[in-house]
């Protein structure tokens, strides 16, 4: 038997020259975000869609069965992170805190003196809105400059960014770094919407393939500049997809609810220093994996606590040693895991287990599932009734699988409404308070019976984030004819009526959705400006009470409960709540007019100009601003700055006229 030190040696002495291994290895991550393992060139596909990753396969170990232990972007990219398990590291969902005491790759990199940057391309994995609280732990440098869409706004400026403008970024940090490092770049141009950018979007067969096109020619950008700067031999560079995607298999569209392959086997390319040939890897590996394939090869010890398996054993170095090693490692033994409580927080329906093992894949579901993959690779034929034998072995294993791995205690996502709404805006129904508290249980109807529901409040959800209310409504609507006590849904139709200004249609499903989720300060929210709308002053300010109790932390409600009750004559308690506004957000403009305006009202001039002089500078073409101030002006017996104010109040009123 071949020690794993020895075998160690021997990968690195095969895939690396002298001069690499005498100085430490920098290490490159490239994530694919819902990026299918078919549309690889590398994979045996013949589309062409990805010669920059085809050419660097040529120096990879290619691992043909790769898997995904959760189809959803920050869970997954949890486990690459810390190689642990969903049931372990609790992040089994979006926004679910990357919790401190796991064991994280940037943090023990760092440790051993490398530095550390990340680059991502959407922002379910900015750690500061909403979706991957934590995942910035250890990073010198994390970027994800995102932020809510506004009104009319480029969603590739605003809630994620293509993969070129990741690449700049990344390359512009590379230009700046010394030392050994570790990058991590995250591509999210396959997620839908799909859009790809000239020439991509004409040339290839569909919009999903060319945002698959777009990314590879990112990739190559990026590859080509770690050439430029003599960094590309001596990196090691991983590839791997997050999570696939559906296109109507078993009747998905888009990921997150089932198990099966499209959404789950991924792409993975390892290339380790100098390497300059290519090793075709066929047993079955998951993503959990990854983190400690990294710090083995570096001779780092990974922690006790990382629960997947270094790869390089299974690579096919030219070594005798690596050969004997591997002729005693039969590969096709490796099982791999796989879960998705997102049917559950979602929609209150089963969470659902996956056991791939030998031939079988085996889905623990209301419903189970077994199939045989070798003859039925796209799990067409479910084998439960024929061999049930085999079905309650594969059900043993998984449970005694994720008895020993999983841990007590969880990770729960606590989001505010801006969190949620950031989330929705890429087509994720977010969790926590979207399943009604009356109906938490541990098994829910099974998914296979409510899928077409999911697919419309995905797309519900983009033609609401494009601003298309008129074609969301049909479609939300169609789900609540379904599933009535739906509570996001509920919602976001209100929603949709109240953006059209047709607030007497919003009311009955606003109202709904705050009987479903009490705690849901945006049902609430939108409740309440609904009814400001139709002159039910009262009633609104009660829901806008409500919304600040559950988010006192939110300016913009601060501003719109000051707002009502400075309509119903509550003056001190509007100043109140405007202040609070200015208190969590300095640069809040109707709160600083307002507030301004109103101190100005009760002839306080002194105490209301820096407000008033702030909005100005704030909103410079807001002509009520400059007018306000104008006014103001004239008060303190500053006639020149008066005189000024109400010029340009009244050029900006002309410039707006029709």
């Amino acid at each position: 038997m071949v020690s794993c030190q020895a075998l160690l040696s021997a990968l690195l002495l095969a895939h690396s020259s002298p001069a690499t291994v005498a100085k430490p290895a920098n290490i490159v991550l490239i994530t694919l975000d819902t990026t299918r393992a078919d549309r690889m060139g590398f994979l045996n596909s013949k589309s062409g869609f990805t010669p920059s990753l085809d050419s660097l396969a040529h120096q990879s170990a290619v691992f043909a069965r790769a898997y995904s232990h959760v189809p959803l972007t920050t869970p997954s990219h949890a486990t690459i992170l810390t190689s642990t398990f969903p049931q372990f590291n609790r992040v089994s969902d979006l926004g679910s805190p990357l919790s401190e005491d796991l064991p994280y790759l940037p943090v023990i990199l760092r440790q051993h003196g490398y530095r550390t940057a990340a680059f991502v391309g959407s922002q379910v994995l900015d750690p500061k809105g909403g979706g991957a609280p934590g995942f910035d732990r250890g990073f010198d440098t994390y970027n994800a400059p995102f932020h809510i869409r506004g009104p009319g706004e480029d969603r590739y400026t605003s809630v994620e960014r293509r993969g070129t403008m990741v690449v700049d970024s990344a390359l512009e940090w590379l230009g700046h770094s010394h030392g050994p490092f570790f990058l991590w770049l995250h591509f999210y141009d396959p997620h839908d919407p799909y859009d790809p950018p000239p020439p991509f979007k004409s040339r290839d067969a569909s919009s999903y393939d060319g945002e698959i096109a777009s990314m590879d020619s990112a990739i190559g950008k990026l590859l080509a500049g770690l050439r430029s700067q003599g960094l590309f031999d001596q990196s090691i560079i991983v590839v791997v997809g997050d999570h696939g995607e559906a296109f109507g298999e078993h009747g998905e569209r888009s990921h997150g609810v089932f198990l099966y392959d499209e959404t789950l086997h991924v792409p993975l390319l390892l290339k380790l220093p100098a390497s300059t040939s290519q090793a075709h890897i066929d047993a079955r590996v998951g993503l959990v994996d990854i983190a400690p394939t990294l710090l083995q090869a570096l001779g780092i010890a990974p922690p006790a606590s990382m629960q997947g398996e270094s790869l390089l054993g299974l690579t096919r170095a030219s070594s005798s040693a690596a050969k004997a090693a591997r002729s005693n490692s039969p590969e096709n033994d490796r099982s791999e895991y796989a879960e998705t409580d997102y049917p559950y927080r979602a929609f209150g329906w089963s969470s659902l287990r996956s056991w791939r093992a030998g031939k079988y894949l085996y889905v623990d579901a209301p419903r189970p599932e077994l199939y045989d993959e070798s003859l039925d690779p796209t799990a067409a034929h479910n084998l439960v009734k024929e061999t049930p034998g085999v079905a309650a072995t594969m059900a043993a294993q998984l449970e005694e699988f994720r008895r020993k791995t999983a841990r007590t205690g969880t990770a729960e996502a606590t989001l505010t409404p801006h969190q949620a709404e950031q989330l929705q805006a890429l087509g994720y129904v977010s969790s926590g308070s979207n399943t009604p508290e009356s109906e938490q249980k541990e098994r829910g109807p099974d998914p296979k019976d409510k899928v077409e529901i999911a697919n419309l409040l995905h797309q519900a959800l983009l033609e609401t984030e494009e601003e298309h209310y008129r074609e969301a409504i049909p479609l939300f609507e169609q789900i609540l004819k379904a599933e009535p006590n739906l509570p996001l849904a509920n919602l976001q139709l209100g929603r949709a009526w109240n953006r059209l200004r047709e607030y007497a249609k919003a009311i009955p499903w606003l109202q709904k959705a705050v009987a479903l989720t009490p705690k849901s300060s945006e049902a609430h929210f939108e409740l309440g400006a609904a009814l400001g709308e139709i002159g039910d002053l009262a009633g609104s300010a009660k829901q806008l009470e409500d919304a600040v109790g559950l988010d006192p932390s939110s300016d913009e409600l601060h501003f719109r409960l000051g707002s009502v009750y400075e309509e119903i004559e509550r003056i001190d308690d509007a100043i109140q709540q405007y202040r609070a506004a200015l208190a969590l957000n300095a640069d809040n403009f109707p709160a600083n007019l307002f507030l301004g305006r109103r101190l100005a009202i009760q002839n306080r001039p002194r105490e209301a100009l820096p407000f008033l002089q702030k909005a100005v500078q704030l909103e410079p073409e807001s002509a009520d601003a400059h007018k306000f101030l104008g006014s103001l002006y004239t008060v303190l017996g500053d006639d020149e700055q008066a005189r000024r104010e109400r010029a340009e109040a009244q050029r900006l009123s002309e410039a707006t006229r029709p």
